[in-house]
């Protein structure tokens, strides 16, 4: 969606794409000064650096592991039938994703099923927004709907300063999974981007606030997503989108410095260079993206995550794995978490899910490599 679109989208009754006070603010007035929002201030109990780190945490953070370990985008959802079997019996997302006994069992389905090196909770982007005064419904068929888009400034006047007891259930949520996982896996909290988050409605400083919910609830990485950054040309995604990552990056690196924050945009491959310049640790690739291309512009100084085509895993096994041993092959044996270069598409087979865990556990670093740090991967599989 270009910038054009998403301003004439003001217009629709009901708008699936829409905009942060601040941000629409200034893009009303592009000469005004942003303004600085009021947040209330936390005790934050984050995740420190040590030895015991999971091992998504220390590829995160580029230290020697011994295999890539994996999660997947998506990976509790509609394509395994234990979730569709819950979601008979609660229709509403929004109820899924907004009471704290079904976002964990959500959430653990897959590691349960799966065990793989991350387990991300269910959530939403959008979950935060009732919290300030956008209510919103997901729709099966239409998705996110908003029935009353923030059209002009005087509309960001009856937006309110985020109410965070309305959204205790992320914590709470959080809390929970990281005693069920225990330190066998890193426990995955996520945001989305001020841009990503104004194309569907005013944002209103939520992205910033809300993630200090995840740090402060023990998450061991944050992932960003900007999922519609990659709809903009790149010089107006550096004005439009940069400036507010880097906020959020700035309040992780002070409140939790030792918490990895990953950075993933959909259509990210004109975007790659632009990205490590936020001051992320970890950059998504998407599946459109060479993984050795994509090293190789990004160079040694930053981890990198991805990028299977999530379309693979509908080809027979063999083929799938040979896919994954490419792309783990390609991004070296050190600082990369191994992923989809999308999230889980629906309709995947679960038996190709289960194979992509155990191909990525199967696999072992030769250590004698790991003093070349983003050399090609010597693997014993």
């Amino acid at each position: 969606m270009s910038f054009s679109s998403l301003t004439s989208a003001l217009g629709s009754s009901s708008v699936q794409l829409g905009f942060h006070s601040n941000f629409l603010t200034e893009a009303l007035h592009p000469s005004s000064k942003r303004k600085k929002l009021a947040f209330r201030k936390f005790t934050l109990s984050c995740s420190s650096s040590s030895s015991s780190d999971p091992l998504l945490v220390k590829a995160a953070k580029g230290h020697p592991v011994s295999r890539p370990p994996a999660w997947m985008m998506r990976q509790a959802g509609r394509y395994m039938a234990v979730y569709r079997k819950l979601a008979e019996k609660h229709p509403s997302f929004r109820e899924r994703s907004e009471t704290t006994d079904l976002i964990v069992q959500i959430s653990l389905q897959p590691w349960e099923a799966f065990h793989p090196d991350g387990v991300i909770i269910f959530s939403d982007i959008l979950t935060p927004l009732p919290a300030f005064g956008v209510p919103f419904d997901i729709e099966e068929v239409r998705g996110p709907v908003i029935q009353s888009p923030i059209r002009s400034e005087e509309g960001l006047k009856a937006l309110h300063h985020i109410d965070l007891e309305k959204l205790q259930f992320v914590g709470d949520s959080l809390k929970i999974l990281r005693k069920e996982v225990g330190e066998h896996a890193a426990v995955l909290g996520f945001v989305g981007a001020p841009w990503t988050i104004a194309t569907y409605i005013v944002e209103g400083g939520t992205t910033r606030t809300y993630t200090t919910i995840k740090m402060e609830s023990g998450a061991h990485c944050i992932q960003i997503f900007d999922s519609w950054g990659g709809q903009l040309p790149p010089h107006m995604w550096e004005q439009w989108s940069e400036p507010y990552i880097r906020e959020i990056v700035s309040l992780v690196r002070t409140k939790c410095p030792e918490t990895p924050i990953v950075l993933y945009i959909n259509g990210n491959g004109g975007f790659l260079e632009r990205m490590k310049g936020t001051g992320v640790d970890v950059i998504g690739l998407d599946w459109t993206v060479d993984m050795a291309d994509g090293r190789k512009r990004l160079g040694n100084g930053i981890s990198v995550q991805g990028n299977v085509d999530p379309a693979c895993l509908f080809s027979p096994l063999p083929a799938l794995t040979d896919e994954i041993q490419r792309v783990v092959k390609c991004a070296g044996s050190r600082g990369h978490i191994l992923n989809l270069g999308h999230g889980v598409l629906v309709g995947t087979p679960e038996e190709a899910v289960a194979h992509f865990f155990e191909v990525a556990k199967s696999m072992k670093y030769d250590n004698s490599s790991q003093n070349h740090a983003f050399e090609e991967s010597k693997l014993v599989v």
